[in-house]
């Protein structure tokens, strides 16, 4: 992802369309966008996120690679460990808007979520 730019009225090349849908296709995994939501909150090894989400390790880490891969989650090793962050606060920024939209609009969520359920 770039840095945020003023886009106005400009229309988005077919290159950036592309480039979005694979962000948000990547955020689309409950996991991943867990994953990311806990790393909007500070780094965290595998084994970390892996107790925090729920799931094992091997899981965790091949949704981390592909984060990884996407340019959403960077990693640096610290000892013996790798220590995973956001490679970028523009993701950041998308998920905890979209996190505020949902909680200031939970009946609206309860319903969408309740009509997908049905």
């Amino acid at each position: 992802m770039t840095p945020q730019r003023d886009t106005g009225d400009a229309a988005l090349s077919e290159q950036q369309l592309h480039d979005l849908a694979a962000t948000f296709g990547m955020l689309a995994a409950t996991s991943r966008l867990q994953i990311v939501w806990l790393l909007t909150h500070g780094e965290r090894d595998v084994g970390t996120l892996a107790t925090e989400i729920g799931q094992s390790v091997a899981v965790v880490s091949q949704h981390l690679a592909k984060l990884k891969l996407a340019g959403l989650v960077n990693a640096r090793k610290e000892g013996r460990r790798q220590v995973y962050l956001l490679a970028d606060p523009g993701v950041a920024a998308i998920v905890g808007f979209a996190a505020a939209t949902m909680l200031d609009v939970p009946e609206q969520t309860q319903r969408r979520t309740d009509d997908r359920t049905a």
